[in-house]
């Protein structure tokens, strides 16, 4: 069985793509860039554990948080459930199909028959609009495209994959029992709060102050590195290619900035949208020297990324600062 009268979604990010696609079967119909902005998506971090091969940089909210934050913004009933039980997972799944509701479902796609590119990463995010006796149909981020197919088996292994991550068999629904939250009332509320976090990280990893400890880590990283080929170039297609929309999520911010001010207007929003934009061309040019330097395994294009991330985070806290004043006062 399929949802009659899908469209899925199309996007770059996977939890933007199967949470816009859940909200569009409902009829609401939102820009990933204005998804990403109300769900506080913003954020950056530098993590490196003993267990790890090498350090991850990332440039969103945890997992899950964005959509959480973008129905509570919006105003938006937003029921997650978790199991452990292989039966309960699927009758989660199966039950609002038949009730002609689609499911975000967040899970491993290492496991996906139509991945390719065969890594492990346990926070991925489709939604699932019908299946049939063997195969589930998705709706996932290009290049995959925007209407995918996996097996049942292949589903069932991934939603359970368990490591960094990952959840048991986590899935989701949205309903709207009432009209959404106004967009002149929903922005500023969501753009004070990214601003506020991303100014108050709570360890120097994080936001503007991971970016500057990432800068000083960049030399001692390379020269412990046991693969830096694999590191650096697997780092710099994370930030530029790997569901992020480009610049390592600050494409899409910038865009969200762009759209809020076309319909609110006001001068430090459009500030901080010149200082995104000025963020988002340093993050290209970061990764394509992370690129470089694993490719020719050398380090010396790392001492230009190390100045640029500097300069990224002195801007982001300049734009974020200036984002906060103009919720402040809307």
């Amino acid at each position: 069985m399929k949802i009659a009268d899908f469209k899925p979604f199309i996007g770059l990010h996977c939890e933007t793509t199967a949470t816009g696609s859940l909200l569009q079967h409902l009829g609401f119909s939102y820009s990933e860039p204005m998804l990403f902005g109300l769900g506080q998506g913003l954020s950056y971090i530098f993590w490196k554990m003993k267990a790890m091969d090498y350090p991850f940089i990332g440039g969103r909210v945890k997992p899950d948080e964005l959509t959480e934050n973008l129905c509570r913004h919006l105003g938006f009933e937003l029921a997650v459930k978790e199991t452990t039980s292989a039966k309960k997972a699927w009758k989660n799944l199966a039950d609002p199909l038949a009730e002609g509701q689609p499911v975000g479902l967040k899970l491993d796609c290492y496991h996906l028959d139509y991945f390719t590119n065969k890594i492990h990463f346990a926070g991925h995010y489709v939604a699932c609009y019908g299946y049939d006796a063997e195969q589930a149909f998705l709706v996932d981020t290009r290049p995959q495209g925007s209407e995918s197919v996996t097996s049942l088996e292949s589903l069932a292994l991934a939603r359970r994959e368990k490591g960094p991550m990952s959840s048991r068999n986590l899935s989701y629904t949205i309903t709207a029992p009432s009209p959404p939250t106004p967009l002149k009332k929903a922005l500023p509320a969501a753009i004070k709060a990214n601003a506020e976090a991303y100014l108050s990280p709570p360890i120097t990893n994080i936001a503007y102050k991971g970016i500057l400890k990432t800068s000083k880590q960049l030399l001692p990283w390379f020269r412990q590195s046991e693969d830096v080929t694999r590191d650096f170039t697997m780092t710099a297609t994370i930030m530029e290619r790997a569901g992020s929309g480009g610049s390592i999520f600050r494409n899409l911010y910038r865009d969200f900035l762009a759209e809020t001010y076309a319909l609110l207007g006001g001068k430090g929003l459009k500030e901080a949208h010149a200082l995104f934009q000025q963020a988002a061309q340093a993050w290209k040019d970061v990764a394509e020297l992370f690129d470089q330097a694993g490719k020719e395994a050398d380090e010396t294009p790392l001492y230009e990324a190390a100045r640029l991330l500097v300069n990224i985070s002195d801007t982001e806290k300049m734009a974020m600062e200036k984002l906060l004043r103009w919720a402040e006062t809307t």
